[in-house]
């Protein structure tokens, strides 16, 4: 598989195939509001399209980054989020990163969004699609982000059927500008146990797919297909 990591900015082309990486934190919370009962999650573009769309659906639970805010229901941390109630409901999520990386490349044939939680479920996703060439959007830092830059490479081994010892690559996210600013308390609306959840590995069995939905950007979870002789690890 011929596998790209680039930042939001570096997108001068609509890839075919794109795995948009958040580990700390969009998309570590939006597997968890999925394994919280989660029906859908909306990509927001913007926080007045989040308060818009709220506004319209007063059922629909609506996410952001940062301190709470009127409107908001909740915030994006997965450590604030793990014990909630999301059966059947629909999430809107607003993020400074994540949900932009995703949107950047909504018209490639195949999204997926992945952190360290449901990373061999993607692998095995795009394995099963046999995608030749795959590009990886690591959100963060401009594209910089050790955190994403980790999951994504731990990610493309396995997508090749490599068996791989992850400690490194979570190693190198617990290290992470991102990591100490978490714990630092320097991002507002974190919970102590944000970096820990974020780093467990395959914490969930389903890869998430993002497809257009009526003119928004929806997140769904996908089952992970069954593993494969050549892809055990």
């Amino acid at each position: 598989m011929d596998a790209r990591c680039l930042g939001i900015t570096e997108l001068v082309e609509t890839p075919s195939v794109a795995v948009v990486v958040d580990v700390m934190r969009a998309y570590t919370v939006a597997a968890w509001a999925f394994a919280r009962g989660a029906e859908r999650i909306v990509l927001a573009e913007s926080l007045d399209e989040a308060l818009a769309l709220k506004a319209r659906h007063p059922d629909w639970v609506a996410l952001k980054d940062g301190a709470p805010a009127p409107g908001f229901d909740a915030v994006n941390s997965p450590g604030l989020l793990r014990s909630a109630d999301l059966g059947g409901r629909t999430v809107v999520q607003k993020t400074t990163a994540g949900t932009v990386g995703a949107l950047a490349v909504k018209e490639a044939s195949l999204v997926l969004c992945a952190g360290f939680v449901v990373a061999e479920a993607t692998a095995r996703l795009l394995r099963t699609r046999a995608c030749d060439s795959v590009t990886f959007v690591v959100t963060g830092e401009d594209g910089r982000a050790e955190e994403d830059l980790a999951c994504a490479q731990y990610i493309a081994r396995r997508a090749d059927g490599v068996a791989t010892d992850a400690a490194g690559f979570l190693r190198r996210a617990r290290e992470s500008r991102a990591a100490a600013e978490l714990e630092q308390g320097v991002r507002q609306g974190a919970h102590p146990d944000d970096v820990p959840l974020c780093l467990e590995l395959d914490r969930f069995p389903f890869a998430m797919v993002a497809t257009p939905e009526d003119s928004l950007m929806v997140l769904r979870p996908c089952p992970a297909p069954a593993p494969t002789d050549e892809a055990t690890s």
